[in-house]
């Protein structure tokens, strides 16, 4: 019984798909070009000023906050407005669960934490000189607009402390930066801006992402179908539109079904989803094929046909984090192996002593499940079972009786990371520093660990161990073509399904109940009867076969 409603289906479907074929080739897919059009950056496009013919830019300029100055001399309101935006505060409060949010305070599963470790994390602040809790939130001269706005790609930042020996030789012998040459060049924001901290999120590139790297910077449309530069070349503000120096899509509040799905980027400047430009229905219904894949809109979300896997480019993700291991010298010094050739044919580090082991990972399917767009975070705060198997860093929710929730992909990370034994939480290491309690030096986590939870008067037995923690990254970059994009047997499959570990919805091919089996059989024999029936009628009624003959 399985075996024949399994190939009657497959039957219906191929040549239903089969004579959808043409219209999917009109698809709205971007088309390749042969000469790369200028990046498109939203709403805002073309300048009104050559900004090389501004004395004001023309220096000399000592340090970043005098580019500022000069910046501000102009753009009077963007201090205050820019201000207002978490690429600044590094603050966000959940007001569905009361959570405080966002790297200022949050615990991950790369390295750990940035409270404590400004000296180094917040070099992909955008602003200069946040080193400790003194930093000024208030100063607009402290922000950094180059690192957005400059297009030499000879700006670079540097962390705002020393720290350690051992890694404070990484940023030795950078060229001096040409700051009125750099001001000089400003537009707006590439994705070479963007990338510049979001491609090597938790410590290089595409660690933390998944579908955000380097190769994004100059991609095929092979690779993503908006950014390819033989294609739309969209920069990321084109998709994360800007409403004064405020921008649409976060990870802590994320729009997993949008129900408007009406108008262009730049006409809905309060979300980033597919739907605010392809719309809610953005298959042609020209066809049953084409009416089936709207239908799969309500409860599938667009990513995750047309994202079949991630960290494609070359660029490979880390997919599994050791801690346990570091610390581990050769003649009292620190080392690194490299144990992974990527796809572009970069070497990437598995072994460091300050970090531990990495696996990583490319071209392979994400893992998914029904998101409805809130995710829930393990904070400093938060109690758990010491004894627990393992514990999400950011888990997320959602149900198919959930209208607001969509099956979603995702990216798994497994790391084994310290946590305080004796009260049952995650700690805050100190990493970063040049003090005798800096892990990235002594390689002591014991000292480090006491060192991060007394520097913010948080309680510490003085027991650490390690445990395992999980982590979802929601994929939405590298959308590939339409003809890339997965078919029907990669979910409705008995054995190999994509969705195979998702629950709460029944689907054909994958999964089997007797009776709507027997159902489905009959409707489907029923339906090929009735048509070789209609076909019989017709072929043996006395006008068969009578052209021309009047009525």
């Amino acid at each position: 019984m399985r075996a024949s409603i399994g190939v009657l289906a497959g039957l219906l479907l191929i040549a239903l798909f089969s004579a959808s074929s043409a219209a999917r080739d009109t698809w709205p897919t971007p088309p390749a070009t042969a000469v790369p059009p200028p990046q498109i950056s939203g709403p805002l496009q073309g300048g009104t000023a050559d900004h090389t013919k501004f004395d004001q830019l023309k220096g000399p300029f000592s340090s970043g906050p005098e580019v500022t100055v000069a910046c501000l001399g102009c753009h009077t309101e963007a201090g205050d407005h820019f201000m207002r935006n978490i690429h600044w505060t590094w603050s966000y409060t959940n007001e569905e669960t009361g959570q405080q949010l966002g790297k200022r305070y949050l615990i991950n599963n790369f390295c750990t934490n940035s409270r404590g470790n400004e000296g180094m994390c917040a070099q992909c602040h955008a602003g200069y000189g946040w080193k400790d809790e003194n930093f000024d939130f208030t100063d607009e001269t402290n922000i950094d607009c180059l690192v957005c706005h400059e297009t030499t790609g000879t700006y670079y930042k540097t962390p705002n402390s020393a720290g350690n020996a051992a890694c404070s030789v990484m940023f030795e012998g950078k060229p001096p930066i040409d700051l009125a040459a750099v001001a000089q060049s400003v537009t707006l924001p590439q994705r070479a801006n963007c990338g510049a901290c979001h491609f090597n999120g938790g410590g290089g590139d595409n660690v933390k992402h998944g579908d955000l790297s380097s190769a994004l910077k100059s991609p095929p449309r092979t690779l993503d179908v908006h950014m390819g530069v033989d294609g739309l070349n969209f920069a990321c503000t084109a998709c994360h539109i800007t409403n004064r120096h405020v921008w649409a899509g976060s990870r802590y509040q994320v729009v997993s079904k949008d129900t408007e799905g009406t108008g262009k980027p730049g006409q809905r400047t309060d979300v980033a989803t597919c739907e605010s430009c392809h719309g809610l229905s953005p298959h042609p219904v020209d066809s049953l094929a084409g009416f089936k894949l709207n239908d799969h809109v309500q409860s599938i979300a667009c990513q995750t046909c047309h994202i079949p896997e991630i960290a494609r480019g070359g660029v490979a993700t880390v997919v599994d984090w050791d801690w346990r291991t570091a610390g581990k010298t050769k003649d009292g010094e620190g080392y690194h192996e490299e144990g992974y050739i990527q796809g572009n044919g970069n070497h990437r580090y598995t072994y460091k002593s300050i970090k531990g082991n990495f696996t990583f990972d490319e071209n392979f399917p994400p893992s998914y499940g029904w998101f409805d767009g809130q995710m829930l975070y393990t904070t400093i705060d938060t109690k758990f079972d010491p004894q627990a198997e393992s514990i999400e860093i950011n888990g997320f929710t959602g149900s198919r009786e959930d209208p607001k929730s969509r099956i979603w992909p995702f990216k798994r990370m497994h790391t084994w990371q310290p946590y305080d034994k004796g009260n049952g939480t995650l700690v805050y290491t100190h990493l970063w520093g040049e003090d005798d309690a800096a892990y990235w030096g002594n390689y002591d986590m014991g000292k480090s660990i006491a060192k991060g939870m007394a520097d913010f008067g948080l309680p510490y037995s003085g027991e650490f161990g390690f445990i395992q923690t999980i982590s979802w990254w929601p994929i939405t970059h590298m959308v590939a073509p339409k003809e890339q994009a997965l078919g029907c047997g990669d979910c409705h499959a008995p054995t190999g399904s994509r969705l195979a570990s998702v629950e709460g919805v029944y689907m054909p091919g994958r999964d089997h109940n007797r009776w709507l089996d027997i159902i489905g059989t009959l409707l489907v024999a029923g339906t090929l009867g009735g048509i070789l029936i209609h076909g019989l009628v017709r072929f043996f009624s006395p006008s068969h076969g009578s052209k021309g003959e009047q009525h």
